[in-house]
């Protein structure tokens, strides 16, 4: 994907701390763990954190575009993009991708893999599950999802889609997944996104720039869908087992034709707008041999 390379200056990276997840962190949440550093690090061991840890401390020292592809070589799993054009022929502005959010956390870092080595100043929003990796903060931008009635939490979304609205005024493009969510099971057994928020849709209806549907094919272990069907905490936890039992994965990405403000602007509500760019998004599920 070099060749697609556009020279545009990467952000600057902060400070970065070298694991994702550890002791400390575990502590700051559930203070029942304090003193059991031992109990906490076989969890962390379990839920394959220390897997997480290990390539993060390795690798925090590359460019976010870098960092995320090299965690694809290493498993061993490329990524075949479907309609490269598109990619080969971005508009020079803003714009907007979207995207299906089938992985949960490996399809965040392939965007950044994607879409980084063509346009150095394109960011995701993300959660601040995601936001963790400290080597992509440069290219994150963190809401949270569970904000609900906790003011600190409202205000880093509200931070957040400030910071996302600006990032496109000045030139740039963003990249959302608007279901806010990892894929989940429908009632007719397929693994498909959840409603698209009408909180995204309206940002997108507001910036007014193309938007470029991509779909990213395939899905999580049955096992982690079958959590989240339990407690969306348990799926959470084995996120980063997720990402490791994917060595030797083909990823499989389509990336759709640019969409004009101008057909958007046919749709009047969040909910219509949502739904169609749904549509355009999924209608790139079969793959085209």
């Amino acid at each position: 994907m070099n060749d697609l390379t556009q020279d545009i200056t990467t952000p600057v990276k902060p400070s970065i701390k070298p694991t994702v997840l550890d002791y400390d962190d575990v502590c700051k949440v559930a203070p029942f763990f304090k003193g059991k550093e031992k109990l906490v690090n076989t969890l962390l061991h379990w839920c394959a954190v220390d897997k997480t840890n290990d390539y993060h401390s390795r690798n925090m020292h590359r460019e976010p575009p870098e960092f995320a592809h090299t965690l694809f070589e290493e498993l061993g799993a490329p990524i075949t993009i479907q309609n490269e054009d598109v990619l080969r022929n971005l508009p020079d502005g803003p714009f907007i991708t979207v995207s299906n959010h089938p992985f949960g956390a490996l399809d965040g870092v392939a965007l950044i893999d994607i879409m980084g080595h063509c346009r150095r100043d394109f960011k995701v929003m993300v959660n601040m599950i995601l936001n963790n990796i400290g080597a992509l903060k440069p290219s994150f931008i963190a809401v949270d999802a569970l904000a609900s009635d906790d003011p600190a939490k409202r205000a880093v979304s509200v931070k957040g889609i400030a910071d996302a609205m600006r990032h496109v005024k000045q030139g740039h493009p963003l990249g959302f997944f608007p279901a806010g969510a990892v894929s989940k099971l429908t009632w007719g057994l397929r693994i498909e996104d959840r409603e698209w928020q009408p909180s995204v849709i309206r940002i997108i209806q507001k910036l007014k720039v193309p938007v470029i549907p991509i779909y990213f094919h395939g899905h999580n272990s049955w096992k982690f869908t079958l959590l989240g069907m339990i407690d969306w905490r348990l799926r959470t936890l084995r996120l980063p087992v997720e990402v490791f039992n994917k060595k030797g994965y083909n990823f499989r990405v389509s990336v759709g034709e640019p969409i004009s403000p101008d057909t958007m602007a046919q749709y009047s509500t969040p909910e219509q707008l949502g739904a169609f760019l749904k549509q355009e998004t999924y209608k790139m599920k079969k793959w085209q041999k």
